[in-house]
């Protein structure tokens, strides 16, 4: 554990606005900041963050928390590794030998090192004259790429060989749990031993931001399945919050960053000068990824392979990446099936051209639709402009609505009144729908149904009430949160009936008597991102009400011990029907 003070310290010297306003944009909000949340897709801003409590919180996800809980979040690192980075951050240092568990077994810092030396590996196998020619022939020869390309992303070979970097690894000082937990080598069901993952592919390292490597890609030199295999998410790494070659193009991404489909068209495009290329890794976008895009730029070129898929993928794509406020273009290539072909074909002029004339998102979705329809038929051209008509009812936005009303018009051949009138039925459908939607879940969320974080308030919802009151009251008031942890006040944890309300109670009152005292910066070691957005959500709310005096704080006390008693009747009941329920059967039987 990291000493206590180095912790105070840490929190101390890291403001929360400060560290926050470096990810996102604050506004002034009264007293407070607002901004449009960094962990969900929103238009109108419902994060905000509480310079008075040195606090946060978003009102549409639930996310919340101190200044940790946030690194946490933004760099999807555990506890320790949020504290090292705002370590850093100040300039204060961490005794190395505190500070590298993950809690999962394995460190984070350990499975860096064993990435690095695996790349090593992977590398020296790829400029092996005798292992690595078959691969180094598919990278010049196939591929064209020239030896500065190979090198600059540190590009290797993996052997056709069970238990040639299982050995090396060994050899090095690395554990099967290590190599398990890196996803480099699976266990034999039959036999119990480990052997390699990755076999007779080319490796394609995957380095985050700060420069660790943190997984690994790997192709086949032939037509053989899977063509990819790529890493699953380990503890220094999430598939989902990562772009392959981003540690290169934050560099040159100001203007826009292009995003591609896989390893090979990204480094095709870099070796060509378009330094500012990425790619998802192995699965197609998700909203963390377009999040992260939102950091870096405000414009995105997709450039998806041609076929089906690939237009599917840029359909989803456009959407996610709309919904953080990005301006989407799409680059149709003609006669190539990906950029790495284009290139290869038709050159790096050519393809800047494309960039240059790119589409708008709205105009690539209505060629498409546009193409798939016969507009000489009547049939085919009313459900072109039904298609039409649906896309454009989805926009937000009046003006830009507006605008590719007018252009489908023209397009459709129809009055602009026919397709506006159209437009606005569809979309009071959808408004309708999205309304229903909202109050439904906002009754679930009044009875607490689905609720991920406490399994048993939907079961004990006026107690439940109770626990919350009680708890962001201990959590604000330091005199209730002593007196209840020295005995002054009586409330115990078997008063509590749900079992995240009897977990949050036990460690705030360990805390309270630990030799440092209760600090909220303390709590992100014993919960996880969720349980502490939920005690950022009761403590916001609890802070809004104007009565906090120990009658409240005992009156709740009171209640929350009748309701239990309750539970107990409910309990006896049910005993003495199902004894009596026994008894008649018994009699029954005996007759």
């Amino acid at each position: 554990m990291i000493p206590r003070e180095i912790i105070d310290e840490i929190v101390f010297r890291n403001d929360i606005e400060t560290v926050i306003g470096s990810y996102v944009t604050l506004k002034r909000a009264g007293s407070n900041y607002q901004a449009p949340c960094p962990f969900h897709s929103e238009r109108t801003p419902s994060f905000t963050v509480f310079p008075a409590t040195k606090s946060f919180y978003c009102f549409g996800c639930g996310a919340g928390g101190d200044v940790i809980t946030f690194v946490m979040r933004s760099e999807n690192v555990d506890y320790v590794d949020a504290l090292k980075l705002l370590a850093d951050r100040a300039g204060i240092s961490i005794p190395e030998d505190q500070s590298d568990q993950t809690g999962k077994g394995v460190s984070r810092k350990r499975l860096y090192e064993l990435n690095l030396a695996a790349a090593k590996f992977f590398r020296e196998c790829l400029f092996d004259p005798q292992i690595g020619a078959e691969a180094m022939e598919y990278l010049h020869g196939h591929r064209a790429l020239d030896m500065a390309t190979i090198k600059h992303f540190g590009l290797g070979y993996s052997p056709n060989n069970f238990w040639a970097l299982t050995n090396k690894m060994h050899s090095l000082g690395f554990t099967d749990e290590e190599l398990e937990a890196g996803f480099l080598c699976k266990r034999s069901q039959k036999s119990g031993k480990l052997f390699d993952l990755y076999r007779n592919r080319v490796i394609f390292p995957i380095i985050d931001t700060s420069g660790n490597i943190v997984a690994f890609g790997g192709r086949v030199m032939d037509n053989s399945d899977p063509k990819y295999l790529n890493s699953s998410d380990t503890p220094a790494f999430k598939k989902s919050r990562h772009l392959f070659a981003l540690n290169y193009a934050r560099k040159c991404c100001a203007e826009r960053l292009i995003l591609c489909e896989g390893y090979m068209d990204v480094i095709a495009l870099h070796a060509a000068g378009f330094e500012n290329a990425v790619a998802t890794l192995g699965t197609a976008i998700t909203s963390e990824q377009a999040r992260i895009f939102a950091k870096y730029t405000q414009k995105v070129v997709i450039c998806y392979d041609s076929d089906k898929a690939g237009q599917n993928a840029a359909n989803k794509a456009m959407r996610l990446l709309g919904e953080v406020g990005i301006d989407v273009r799409v680059i149709k290539l003609n006669g190539a099936k990906d950029p790495d072909e284009y290139i290869k074909k038709f050159g790096a002029d050519s393809f800047r051209r494309c960039l240059d004339e790119s589409k708008t998102g709205f105009e690539f979705k209505l060629d498409k639709i546009l193409s798939e329809h016969d507009m000489s038929m009547s049939d085919e051209k009313i459900k072109a402009s039904a298609e039409i008509c649906r896309m454009i009812a989805e926009v937000a936005n009046n003006v830009e609505r507006d605008i590719y009303i007018q252009h489908a018009s023209g397009v459709l051949g129809v009055p602009v009144d026919s397709v506006r009138n159209d437009v606005s039925r569809l979309r009071a459908r959808m408004i309708n729908e999205q309304k229903k939607k909202q109050s439904k879940d906002a009754l679930l969320s009044i009875k607490n149904i689905g609720d991920r974080v406490n399994a048993d308030a939907a079961k004990y919802v006026a107690a439940n009430d109770c626990e919350e009151s009680l708890l962001s009251m201990m959590m604000i008031f330091d005199e209730y949160r002593h007196g209840v942890a020295v005995g002054e006040i009586d409330l115990k944890a078997e008063d509590f009936i749900t079992a995240f309300g009897r977990k949050v109670f036990e460690k705030l009152c360990e805390l309270e008597l630990s030799p440092g005292g209760y600090s909220r910066a303390l709590l992100g070691q014993h919960f996880a991102l969720e349980e502490i957005g939920r005690l950022e959500k009761i403590e916001v709310e609890r802070r809004r009400l104007t009565r906090n005096d120990r009658e409240v704080f005992d009156s709740c006390i009171k209640s929350l011990r009748q309701q239990r008693l309750d539970k107990a009747d409910i309990k006896g009941q049910d005993l003495l029907s199902m004894m009596r329920q026994n008894r008649v059967k018994k009699q029954a039987d005996g007759q």
